[in-house]
């Protein structure tokens, strides 16, 4: 797992801490799971059916950015609890962005107790840029009352930007064959 930060700009109401990691990559899928200790009061946004949707990070949202190392464009992942979901291309940061083909949809998965919030997907390898890959693990988090946190893998600026390049800190390569 690999530990998320909270922008200091926007602190969390009850999350205590937030780790991401890749839980399986073969020729389908690539599967990742994020894991919020400090969920009591973590708004999850309703069952809307599966689906492409806009505007998904304006409450809990889950987030993979994928670069090709020393290239400008990238791509964006936009994963919601509803099972709403995004994918979009962009020629440079926060530039020329375009919706991304996908081969089928995303699966979601959200479990929530008292205190441990768990969130699975399943993105289709077929729409992934070719690997390796620079990774960066994003999410934004609503609790009651409307309070959102921002949390990434590094934050360098005053307000949170999951676009900055520097937030692109994990590798993910090639499945090797088994």
């Amino acid at each position: 797992m690999s530990d998320l930060i909270c922008h200091p700009a926007h602190p969390p109401v009850l999350v205590r801490s937030m780790e991401a990691r890749v839980i399986g990559l073969d020729q389908s899928w690539l599967r990742v799971r994020w894991r919020i200790l400090g969920a009591g009061k973590l708004v999850v946004p309703a069952f809307a059916g599966k689906g492409r949707a806009d505007g998904l990070w304006n409450t809990t949202c889950f987030e993979l950015f994928l670069q090709a190392p020393g290239a400008e464009p990238y791509v964006e992942i936009n994963l919601s609890p509803s099972e709403r979901w995004n994918a979009y291309d962009f020629t440079a940061r926060r530039e020329g962005m375009s919706e991304r083909p996908m081969p089928r949809e995303p699966e979601c998965t959200m479990r929530k107790g008292s205190d441990i919030a768990i969130f699975d997907a399943a993105i289709p390898a077929a729409g992934l840029p070719d690997l390796p890959l620079g990774m960066g693990f994003t999410a934004v988090i609503e609790e009651e009352g409307g309070v959102r946190s921002f949390w990434a893998l590094s934050h360098s600026g005053e307000a949170p930007d999951f676009h900055d390049p520097a937030c692109f800190t994990q590798a993910l390569a090639a499945p090797t064959a088994s």
